[in-house]
């Protein structure tokens, strides 16, 4: 295990049994060849960068086996963060996970209307909706934090307008994105951004939301 990446766990207060988890996983970890994931787990945090993303028309599967529509359903108007991980995953998705769990609990009673989590597996061929329930369930995943699956044809496409595609599933890029489902407006963070990076983009767009309406409202009465 590297220093800069235990300098990103005590930093980012990533919760001491994740840590303790990773650590009894290390010697595994560094003996696979992920080259890609040794270097991401080397980065504490990242800044945002504009990403360019159309929804597909994508039919997906929650862990509790609802077929959902990705735009329609999952993203519609809400703010969404997004990440993509795998329940067999030993490297980088147990960080992501870790990260999301903090923004959860910062996000706490905003999550599930306007804002909502979203963790896409990229490995859809054996995560199943009860595998991914399984795993949400050990992290402590709210109603507001949604996990989705479905068929590989399907998956791959989501994944390659996310930018998180790859031929190998194991090579996933770490990423998080944040979005706007009513403006269209997305943020990528590559490597592993602190959950306050995160939360702090999602107030970002909200108070462009309000902005937005009190400009809106404020021509309504002009007219």
């Amino acid at each position: 295990m590297t220093r800069s990446f235990r300098q990103y766990c005590s930093e980012s207060r990533v919760p001491v049994v994740t840590v303790f988890i990773l650590l009894l996983l290390s010697s595994v970890v560094f003996a696979q060849d992920h080259s890609a994931h040794k270097q991401m787990m080397q980065q504490k945090e990242s800044n945002s960068s504009h990403a360019d993303i159309s929804l597909p028309d994508a039919v997906m599967v929650t862990q509790d086996g609802d077929q959902v529509n990705l735009a329609a359903d999952i993203v519609a108007d809400r703010i969404v963060v997004v990440d993509f991980v795998y329940t067999t995953c030993t490297t980088v998705c147990p960080v992501l996970s870790a990260i999301f769990t903090q923004v959860q609990h910062k996000l706490g009673d905003r999550l599930g209307d306007d804002v909502i989590m979203v963790s896409i597996s990229v490995d859809p061929l054996r995560d199943t909706p009860a595998r991914m329930k399984s795993y949400a369930s050990n992290l402590g995943a709210g109603d507001g934090w949604v996990w989705l699956t479905g068929q590989k044809q399907t998956v791959t496409k989501v994944l390659e307008e996310f930018g998180a595609y790859t031929p190998n599933f194991e090579d996933h890029p770490s990423m998080i994105l944040v979005g706007d489902g009513k403006s269209g407006q997305w943020a990528r963070y590559l490597g592993f951004p602190a959950a306050d990076q995160i939360v702090e983009k999602v107030n970002e767009f909200s108070a462009e939301r309000m902005a937005h309406q009190t400009h809106a409202a404020v021509l309504e009465k002009q007219k």
